[in-house]
């Protein structure tokens, strides 16, 4: 599911220093049979990424690296091809029944698991059956994704029948397919003890894997390496592996891709976007990207109840200077934010402008609802300051000057925040509260989503279902959560779109988010690399294996 959070962890020791040395350059061979002139054969390519991988636990991950490396190592049914439609993956093909409720798919032979037992359609059957059976629990983040499926079965091992209760969008249902990844049925099913509890308690290290690479090696929050799998269901990708590697530090990033130490950094720094494309050693790659940050907003049992309060929110909104954030942050490599479904998919986005900076306006908002302003500067409510904690991923990229534009824009209408830098898991733990879905622990917080190109899955992310699953606000709406469930049996996309614009609506308004910026997808790599595809999650990305299983050296 795409996935979601990402943040920059931090490495904590020098071994890809090695690696630089071990796995730079390939093989001599030239180019096989098929193959595009000037294609050598082999070689690692050498990933820099200022993200991170949470966990190898699919039913647990958050980060958005995690989600990559399940693309990789595991099969999905369908993924999107250079132009964003659907093309095959373990699903050679399907088809779809005349009443629009079932949806047959053929699927390879051959594949084996890195264990060598076969991957059959029976491996993809049992996943989305445990998907469905525990999705109330353990499974919950994976819920959505099989929304309103009745059955998966496998009448043989190259067929997968899913049935669903009633006619679906086929987009809507691939979409949601491409963020299922089929598990190996004979390791998973072990794990389905204390009432499925123990599929999220899977440590699931090293995964036994099928898809196109292997993870060979995981140092959590440093690096990770991936060689191919020579018994892949599908053709076999031209480089021998990849290697991934993490920094919390920008400059040492890019560093290391001026030096020849990477072959590519994925969401390359704003500040460093002229000094790389004059690099006549690199390719620099943008697009719009589906990235957002965002001000989160406690909107179940928060520290400070009068953030409540929906002219509290609108005026905080309205203290937020956002081209200042793009100018400064971004240096112009994204745009003002408004919904939670980004323009960069434009069927869906609903164009509607982020509320203007207009401090006066939200000092009058603030005036008019009764929260007076101190001496001191500082406005009170219920007797108590209006000073707040806003928690932030220590290591998110370009978040202390977010908080600095957001802290400034707040104290001249009388609203003091003080930050809280904290790794990722601890930011996480405390938004989700004492026992994971209280939401009792914070008042505000700052991070980023990077959605999928369909829209449902972040707006699943707002329903009452994902507290304590992929909510990090405490949102619950019950006209929002009929709405979703209307949008999702929708089949006509037309009308579907008009249904998911009129949730962006409801989300703007109740304002569980003030959506701050979009920003672009950018990546650097090397000259001498080539076949890489970009995308709006950039050339390395959950929603596709093609990049990796084309990328290639240069002869």
């Amino acid at each position: 599911m795409m996935r979601g959070r990402t943040v920059k962890t931090l490495a904590v020791i020098a071994v890809f220093a090695l690696l630089a040395a071990a796995c730079g350059g390939g093989s001599s061979s030239t180019s096989g049979a098929g193959e595009s002139p000037g294609t050598v054969q082999g070689g690692i390519l050498r990933v820099g990424s200022s993200g991170g991988i949470d966990s190898l636990n699919p039913f647990k991950g958050i980060l958005q690296d995690a989600y990559i490396t399940f693309m990789y190592i595991y099969p999905v049914l369908v993924q999107y091809d250079e132009n964003l439609e659907f093309a095959p993956d373990f699903a050679t093909d399907w088809s779809v029944s005349d009443d629009g409720t079932q949806i047959t798919f053929t699927t390879t032979s051959g594949g084996m698991w890195s264990d060598g037992q076969p991957i059959t359609a029976n491996d993809a059957a049992w996943t989305i059956s445990t998907i469905i059976q525990y999705k109330s629990g353990p499974t919950s983040m994976m819920g959505s994704l099989v929304k309103g499926i009745e059955t998966a079965e496998a009448p043989d091992d190259t067929t997968l029948v899913l049935t669903y209760k009633t006619p679906v969008n086929t987009d809507w249902a691939l979409s949601q397919l491409n963020q299922v990844y089929v598990l190996p049925q004979h390791i998973w099913s072990q794990q389905l003890g204390d009432d499925g509890k123990d599929l999220k308690l899977f440590a699931n290290d090293p995964p036994v894997s099928g898809g196109p690479f292997t993870l060979t090696k995981y140092v959590k929050d440093d690096y990770a390496q991936f060689v191919t799998n020579p018994n892949f269901y599908g053709e076999a990708p031209v480089i021998e592996g990849f290697a991934m590697k993490w920094y919390s530090n920008d400059d040492a990033m890019v560093t290391a891709i001026q030096n020849g130490e990477l072959d590519i950094i994925t969401s390359v720094p704003q500040q460093t976007f002229d000094t790389l494309s004059a690099n006549t050693n690199l390719v620099v790659s943008e697009a719009p990207g589906l990235e957002f940050y965002d001000v989160i907003i406690n909107s179940a049992e928060p520290l400070h109840p009068e953030i409540l309060d929906p002219k509290v929110r609108e005026a905080m909104a309205h203290a937020i200077d956002y081209q200042r954030m793009i100018d400064t942050v971004l240096l112009g490599h994204g745009e003002i934010g408004s919904t939670i479904v980004p323009p960069s998919t434009p069927t869906w986005h609903l164009d509607i402008d982020q509320r203007a900076y207009d401090v006066d306006a939200a000092n009058q908002i603030l005036d008019d609802a009764g929260y007076p302003m101190g001496a001191d500067g500082i406005r009170t409510a219920n007797g108590e300051p209006m000073t707040y904690e806003v928690l932030t991923p220590s290591s998110l990229s370009g978040v202390d000057r977010v908080f600095e534009i957001v802290q400034q824009g707040w104290a001249e209408i009388g609203i003091k925040a003080e930050q809280k830098a904290m790794d990722s898991d601890a930011v996480w733990t405390q938004i989700t509260g004492t026992d994971g879905n209280s939401y009792d622990q914070f008042d505000l917080a700052i991070w980023d989503w990077i959605p999928l190109i369909d829209p449902d899955f972040i707006l699943s992310c707002m329903l009452c279902s994902q507290l304590g699953g992929w909510s990090d606000t405490g949102y619950c709406n019950p006209d929002y959560d009929a709405l979703y469930d209307e949008q999702s049996v929708t089949v006509d996309t037309d009308a579907r779109a008009e249904i998911v614009k009129e949730m962006q609506q409801i989300i703007f308004d109740d304002s569980p988010y003030i959506v701050l910026y979009y920003v672009n997808a950018i990546d650097a790599h090397s000259t001498a690399w080539d076949g890489f595809l970009m995308s709006p999650q950039g050339s390395i990305n959950s929603l596709s294996k093609m990049t990796l299983e084309q990328v290639h050296q240069v002869g």
